[in-house]
């Protein structure tokens, strides 16, 4: 999408507009280190290429109305109703509850026009949400300076308290801070990030599944809590253990608690530890070392974790027996969405075909396939 294209898609609803402005903020796919954000732990994840865009001008009235072109539908508020709204389930409390979080944090709301258009899949477990969220915030923003990490913490926060999801920080943070040709490797807690470069010979491809279970939402919750409960339990025997994040399998193995509990625990212990392994096999550029611990990611989704399906399940196990792929897992919050995948770049038409008509076979669904090359974070055009 253009700036250009844009504009017009703009003039077409909104009319005309001076001074008109575009705001960018990217999708992501995190290549390891699943569930461990919101316990503080280490992940590992690109932006994307594909982006949310707000084109943006100032309003005829003293409203703010927002129109989703994925939606085709338009939401409208009083500046001075901001303040006082409430989440109505629908898709405008990501735009809204920003929109609520900079009045909060003292920023002045201006009327405006917003036009939002995304490349990003809602559902596809690439954080179409966050996305939304940080084009949001930088279009309501308008060009005046606020600080990455201020915007991302904004952002998450929400998430949280307004759209009702109890996410970590990730998704925003790359959000605001991805680098072309890089992942970051962000640390939750500190929230600060080191980049990590992708070795050559190797291309990164998410499979979409087509598929977003409705147990995904309570889950998330569920493990949310199962992972404070496992924590507690070890707190109590090992005081310096805050959060998953900090304790070792050594600890969690003399611990007792209920066996669901401790494999959660079990997923988010060792999935820390694959983030270290990982990063430093792309230092060495060992390829395949770098697959090994993707599928190793998968199977602590799949039966520790139990945030896995059967869609996910089969394109990681169809994935593997391709020539030329070094690993997949499940990447996202899970129960559908999207496999990551570390592909050889000579294999790629081979991997997209067969793993194509292998998902066709079983599921007669044609998956979406997106080659996923690092982006820089959000911004203006």
């Amino acid at each position: 999408m253009t700036a250009t294209e844009l504009a017009a898609k703009f003039t077409a609803h909104f009319g005309p507009a001076e001074h008109g402005r575009i705001f960018r903020a990217p999708g992501r796919v995190n290549l390891i280190g699943e569930h461990t954000d919101y316990t503080l732990g280490f992940v590992l994840p690109i932006a994307l290429e594909m982006a949310c865009y707000i084109a943006s001008a100032e309003a005829t009235d003293a409203r703010i109305r927002v129109f989703s072109e994925d939606q085709n539908e338009e939401r409208a508020w009083e500046v001075s109703e901001i303040a006082g709204l409430q989440p109505s389930k629908h898709w405008s409390d990501y735009f809204a509850g920003v929109a609520q979080g900079l009045l909060r944090a003292g920023v002045e709301l201006r009327p405006g026009r917003f036009f939002i258009h995304s490349e990003v899949p809602v559902g596809s477990g690439l954080s179409s949400s966050a996305a939304l969220e940080v084009a949001s915030a930088l279009a309501l923003l308008n060009g005046r300076r606020s600080d990455r990490l201020k915007i991302a913490k904004l952002c998450q926060r929400a998430e949280i308290d307004f759209v009702g999801n109890p996410c970590g920080i990730m998704d925003q943070y790359v959000s605001v801070f991805g680098e072309e040709h890089k992942a970051l490797k962000l640390d939750c807690r500190s929230q600060t990030h080191e980049p990590v470069s992708i070795p050559d010979g190797v291309a990164i491809y998410a499979v979409n599944s087509m598929v977003k279970h409705e147990l995904s939402g309570s889950a998330y919750r569920d493990r949310v809590d199962e992972c404070s409960t496992a924590a507690y339990a070890i707190a109590e025997v090992f005081p310096d253990v805050k959060t998953l994040r900090d304790a070792t399998p050594a600890q969690l193995g003399q611990v007792k608690m209920p066996p669901v509990i401790a494999r959660r625990a079990r997923h988010v212990i060792s999935e820390n530890l694959r983030v270290e392994l990982w990063t430093e096999a792309a230092a060495s550029g060992d390829l395949v070392r770098m697959g090994e611990l993707f599928v190793e990611s998968h199977r602590s989704l799949q039966y520790d974790y139990e945030v896995s399906a059967d869609e996910l399940d089969f394109l990681v196990d169809t994935a593997v027996g391709i020539e030329g792929v070094y690993g997949a897992r499940m990447t996202g919050g899970g129960f559908g969405g999207c496999t990551v995948n570390l592909v050889r770049p000579d294999a790629a038409e081979r991997f997209e075909r067969e793993i194509r008509g292998a998902y066709q076979a079983k599921f007669g669904i044609d998956p979406a396939i997106y080659r996923c090359t690092p982006s820089k974070g959000a911004g203006e055009l």
